[in-house]
């Protein structure tokens, strides 16, 4: 797909001012020249153009507020001086595997004030001798050269920190959540009544307290039965005495 087409495909019916991201990486740029941007991109903040088989930045417009240029895999030789006039704010600028082969061609990059990324990864200038301290000298207002700084720490990814900063506030937001730590382990530990058997000796607590109810059942029941027979006994013995005492009253009576 030519380079025109696929803008206005990107752009979908919005208006060039409200993009501010357009990637246009493997289509076909025209005779080795940028085609179809224009001025009218001014909100534009990050470009790719990757494997476009560019040649030529001569035609790239003006944009301010573009920070990251995505150029790899290109035909670019030279013809960087451009860069600073038309996009003096960039901040990370991918130029690996062109056909850059001279520190004299990266020279034109000291106006990029803003620049801290550089990237020249698989172009012959990284063939030359001490070519990273070389670099480092030239551009000292860059901080990371093929992905590491000069003490060979690499450069962190953009997305990256932006997810850690999210994971940060979810953290703080489960913390105010959560509230101060052992609020609620001592709330719990008030609830509990203070008891601290374990689920045997409940176990045990419990067949204890069974038995026992069940001896002092028991024991109500005997004495129950021992008053009542008793009771029999002594209505027994009532009736005995009322019969040997019958005879005897009979003889009074007759004697009477």
């Amino acid at each position: 797909m030519e380079m025109k087409k696929r803008i206005n495909l990107e752009l979908r019916n919005r208006a060039p001012e409200k993009v501010t991201e357009l990637v246009l990486d493997n289509c076909r740029s025209s005779n080795g020249e940028i085609e179809g941007l224009n001025d009218s991109f001014k909100e534009l903040e990050f470009l790719s153009m990757a494997n476009v088989e560019l040649t030529s930045l001569a035609k790239l417009p003006t944009l301010s507020k573009l920070r990251k240029l995505e150029l790899s895999d290109n035909i670019i030789s030279g013809g960087l001086e451009v860069l600073a006039e038309r996009c003096p704010n960039l901040t990370y600028l991918n130029l690996s595997g062109n056909k850059i082969k001279d520190l004299g061609t990266v020279e034109a990059l000291q106006n990029l004030k803003n620049l801290k990324s550089l990237d020249l990864f698989n172009c012959e200038i990284t063939n030359l001798e001490d070519y990273r301290d070389s670099i480092f000298e030239l551009l000292q207002q860059i901080t990371y050269l093929d992905g590491f700084d000069q003490e060979d720490n690499e450069a962190p990814d953009s997305e990256d920190d932006d997810d850690e900063e999210g994971d940060e506030g979810d953290d703080d937001e489960d913390e105010d959540e959560a509230g101060p730590p052992g609020e609620y382990e001592e709330e719990d530990d008030e609830d509990d009544g203070g008891s601290d058997l374990g689920e045997g000796e409940e176990e045990e607590e419990v067949g204890l307290s069974y038995l026992m109810k069940e001896e002092i059942q028991d024991e109500d029941d005997d004495d129950d039965y021992v008053e009542e027979g008793g009771d029999e006994e002594e209505e027994e013995g009532v009736r005995g005495e009322k019969r040997k005492r019958d005879p005897e009253d009979e003889g009074e009576e007759e004697d009477d």
